[in-house]
């Protein structure tokens, strides 16, 4: 019963609201990722080989959501992005080039471990060989098969480039052609101008001669 006295006695407590001395506009933060795509977006479990220390070991490096990225504007520029849960901090961030091969990590059908020659997590190019490990085997399957995609992706537009540098290279040999062929057909016009120019000129002396052989012999009959 006393309890129940005390509860009643306690006044309520004012409804009290402070004004923000200093109203901040909102910000719009960007990620970087507004000019791509999500391929595949999976959570795992992220590490990284340190050479540096002796002996080389294994280091994890977060657990977040790894992404593959394709830029909307140059379909050549696809990237691994992860970032660490809560912080959000990046811990891999390089392009998928055609040379990385994903292998499995100590037998595991749930880990990946693959080289790259340029991460940018830590704000410099550096090297790393990295491991990833998901949450069930379905999942690893999924980021190899979209993985292995994009490296055929890339190695398709890589050979449609060659043909169409092959094809410029033909069209600028076939063009040289033609202008050889035209120079030869201005030297040939050029020859048989001459030549007819000199049958002329031979035929105009020619019938000079004879105009004159004529005359000649009319002043010799008249002087007889």
């Amino acid at each position: 019963m006393a309890g129940d006295e005390v509860k009643e006695d306690m006044p309520n407590s004012p409804d009290v609201h402070f004004e923000p001395i200093v109203k901040l506009a909102p910000v719009d933060v960007k990620t970087l990722e507004e000019d791509e795509e999500v391929i595949i977006k999976l959570r795992a479990r992220l590490y990284r080989y340190e050479n540096e220390e002796d002996p080389p070991e294994w280091k994890e490096r977060g657990t977040g959501e790894v992404k593959l990225l394709k830029h909307k504007e140059d379909s050549t520029r696809i990237r691994v992005l992860m970032r660490r849960d809560k912080t959000l901090k990046i811990c891999a961030n390089h392009y998928v080039t055609s040379d990385m091969v994903l292998k499995p990590n100590c037998g595991s059908n749930k880990a990946w471990v693959w080289y790259t020659q340029a991460d940018f997590a830590d704000e410099e190019v550096k090297a790393e060989t990295l491991a990833i490990r998901f949450g069930n085997a379905d999942h690893a399957n999924e980021f190899k098969e979209a993985f292995e995609n994009c490296q055929k992706a890339l190695d398709s537009q890589e050979d449609e480039k060659k043909d169409s540098e092959k094809e410029d290279g033909k069209e600028d040999v076939s063009a040289g052609g033609d202008d050889k062929e035209k120079g030869d057909e201005k030297s040939d016009e050029k020859s048989t101008t001459e030549e007819v120019t000199e049958k002329l000129e031979g035929m105009t002396v020619k019938d000079g001669s004879k105009e004159g052989e004529k005359a000649a012999e009319d002043e010799a009959k008249e002087g007889n």
